[in-house]
């Protein structure tokens, strides 16, 4: 029972197929195409024989016509019985009276024809069967009739029609097998692009599409690829944002550490305690804004940093930076300063992202400065711009290592061993935040250390 069971679930399943279905409905229509041409190849050579044995019964029945009218019927019916077979022979006098058994086929309106001179072929019944009969004037003024049976006639279609039947035989094994072999041909590219997007929809990407044809299945194809592509960005850009948004909660996360630990430890003075509230609430708030980004991805609205622009007072958001760095600096005797060579307008851009821009310089910078060294962030109005500078007094960056200096994790490959490193997202998310503010951002060394530039436009 169970494996009765099981073949017809393995019946249900290749019917159910695209395989499946082809073949069916190729055999079906080779078949069906078959049937029709052999029906329709026996009609036509049983008439093509009714035909063919009619005009040799007509010429014979003419060439009686004219024998001598001194030939009795037996002598007759021998000749013709020597020359057709079973053939019946009759004759009507110039005065209407019959002789002979195939004279009996005529009807009284038949003879009053014959004589008038009209030629006849007639199919009559008769107790054996249908005989065809043709009749002729012939040129003693009477006339002669022959007759032969049908199934004589039939009898050498018989074979014709058998070799007819075994053509269709041979065709129909010929459908099933065609189409098996164009039902395969035509689903395995079918098969195989669905097995890739089985791939897909288990995770993997980047995966190659053969080309294939008919235009059809090559459209599937070339579909599938781009949403492999499409798919690897989208997931790409993800990836990247969820590893930008981890690395800079780490950004707030410090300095409230690090003034919760100096209030630990008593290091905060009373008349300090309210411009640090003010910093600890900001930087809550950033990290309540950090919180909102996660949330926005996870509802799929979002795979990249929002930007929602709004005036931006520069000196002020760099002495946010400054404050919410003071306790780390205080810790590293590194002191942060904000220079500036005079006012500064307001800049329209989002002073989130730049403070992400900031804060991620600001890190840097404060790993690599030794004590006693200064991060310095700078501020000047250039024409419909405005240049922020981040200069730390740390060792400095190669031309090498400024050539790659905005690319993930470069930096940190190369001296994970040698200095204090990151995570090695921090540049590569201020460079992409800079750009998305439609600013740019360049390094550089100097004898003092590495200067990081970012330019923004006012507008």
């Amino acid at each position: 029972m169970n494996g009765r069971s099981a073949r017809g679930g393995v019946l249900r399943r290749w019917l159910g197929s695209l395989r499946g279905r082809i073949t069916l409905v190729t055999v079906a229509v080779a078949i069906l195409a078959v049937l029709v041409t052999g029906l329709v190849s026996v009609k036509i050579v049983q008439q093509s024989t009714l035909d063919s044995a009619r005009a040799h019964l007509r010429t014979q029945t003419q060439l009686v016509s004219r024998m001598p009218a001194s030939l009795t019927l037996d002598q007759l019916e021998n000749r013709v019985h020597l020359a057709l077979g079973d053939t019946e022979v009759g004759l009507v006098s110039s005065t209407g009276i019959t002789s002979g058994p195939a004279a009996a086929y005529l009807t009284p309106k038949n003879i009053r024809v014959l004589l008038s001179g009209t030629r006849l072929s007639l199919t009559r019944k008769a107790a054996d069967g249908s005989m065809l009969v043709e009749a002729r004037r012939s040129t003693s003024g009477g006339a002669v009739v022959l007759a032969v049976p049908l199934t004589a006639v039939t009898s050498n279609v018989a074979q014709t029609e058998g070799q007819i039947y075994l053509a269709l035989i041979i065709g129909i094994v010929v459908a099933l097998l065609a189409g098996a072999l164009l039902a395969r041909w035509v689903a395995k590219p079918l098969v195989e692009t669905a097995t890739t997007a089985r791939r897909m929809a288990a995770g993997e990407r980047g995966l190659r599409v053969a080309p294939h044809t008919p235009s059809e299945v090559a459209d599937v194809a070339t579909a599938l690829a781009a949403l492999d592509s499409a798919l690897a960005t989208s997931e790409s850009r993800q990836r990247e944002f969820l590893l930008s948004i981890s690395h800079e909660l780490r950004t707030p996360l410090t300095a409230v550490r690090g003034y919760a630990e100096a209030l630990q430890d008593g290091m905060i003075a009373a008349s300090d305690i309210h411009s640090v509230g003010q910093t600890l609430v900001g930087e809550t708030a950033r990290l309540d804004r950090f919180v909102a980004d996660l949330l926005e991805l996870a509802r799929l609205e979002a795979d990249d940093f929002s930007i929602e622009p709004a005036p931006v007072a520069v000196i002020e958001l760099l002495d946010q930076v400054k404050s919410a760095w003071q306790a780390r600096s205080d810790s590293l005797g590194v002191p942060v300063v904000v220079r500036t060579s005079g006012p500064m307008p307001s800049v329209i851009t989002d002073a989130r992202r730049l403070r992400q821009v900031i804060d991620g310089l600001v890190e840097n910078a404060l790993r690599v400065a030794p004590e006693g060294s200064a991060v310095e962030l700078i501020a000047n109005a250039l024409p419909k711009q405005v240049m922020l500078q981040v200069r730390d007094g740390g060792p400095g960056l190669s031309s090498d290592d400024q050539a790659v200096a905005f690319e993930r994790g470069s930096l940190r490959d190369r001296y994970r061993d040698i200095r204090p490193v990151g995570t090695g997202l921090g540049l590569s998310i201020a460079s992409r935040l800079t750009t998305r503010l439609g600013g740019t951002i360049a390094v550089s060394s100097s004898a003092e250390g590495t200067v990081f530039t970012v330019i923004l436009p006012l507008s």
